[in-house]
């Protein structure tokens, strides 16, 4: 579809902010309730910072990378961009609704684009137990973390943890451990996307845990249950023949 009104927004990094000024001068600026779309100039995480910001309201965000990590993003250049928005392929993605529930009783609720991690918060490995649609499946996992991800985060956290990279449109999640010493060799579970992982932390007191929804801390956690939310959809463009299918497949073959 075509699009006429264009928001850009930025990053604190000098080459975002120097972007910002020149595409603007070029395209004029919406505001992001008068846009018909949201152009991000920044990195992956400037990126989950905007789908977040702009979640509900149905617009789609192409980004075009102006940080260090990009593969969320489309590459930078300011020649024809009305052109390349209007050819662009879109890419739905639903995210995780992470529910952390605190050592004071208190409830967290956030929802991640990318994964939901546990990490441990003190010098002693985590304890964690893993039930997955209310079945216990891990009595005790002794490990560093462990971490829900959804396809379109597979290759970030999931994947420097050994996790798998997953197809976009497969309804499929991650489940991955960090540094598992028992059972020393579980390697985590791919799991049906309607699935709801429920991680209890056993003995925090002396091994504190703490929960991440796309790096957004929760700590002193007791229990944290992660599923998918249909009902919220993010989209993102990609310039046509490098959309997340294709990355995800290249990423596969590097």
């Amino acid at each position: 579809m075509p699009f006429h009104r264009i928001a850009f927004l930025a990053s604190t990094a000098p080459a975002a902010r120097e972007a910002l000024a020149l595409l603007t001068g070029l395209h004029g600026q919406f505001s992001t309730d008068e846009a018909d779309v949201v152009v991000a100039l920044g990195g992956d995480g400037f990126m989950l910072q905007t789908l977040h910001e702009m979640q509900g309201r149905g617009v789609p965000v192409y980004g075009m990378n102006c940080g260090t990590i990009g593969f969320l993003m489309n590459t930078y250049a300011t020649e024809d961009l009305p052109a390349r928005l209007d050819a662009a392929e879109e890419a739905v993605i639903n995210p995780l609704a992470m529910r952390a529930e605190r050592a004071d009783g208190s409830v967290t609720e956030a929802l991640a684009i990318n994964e939901v991690s546990l990490l441990r918060a003190g010098p002693q490995a985590a304890r964690l137990r893993i039930c997955v649609d209310g079945k216990e499946r891990l009595s005790e996992l002794v490990c560093d973390g462990a971490l829900v991800a959804t396809p379109a985060g597979s290759t970030a956290y999931n994947y420097s943890a050994h996790g798998p990279i997953l197809p976009i449109g497969s309804d499929v999640l991650a489940l991955t451990p960090m540094a598992a010493f028992r059972p020393r060799r579980w390697r985590g579970a791919l799991l049906p996307k309607a699935a709801v992982v429920r991680f209890d932390v056993l003995d925090p007191e002396k091994r504190p845990v703490r929960a991440d929804a796309d790096s957004r801390p929760v700590t002193d956690v007791i229990a944290v249950e992660v599923r998918s939310e249909p009902a919220v959809r993010h989209r993102i463009l990609f310039d046509p023949g490098h959309g997340l299918e294709e990355r995800l497949i290249v990423e596969q073959f590097v």
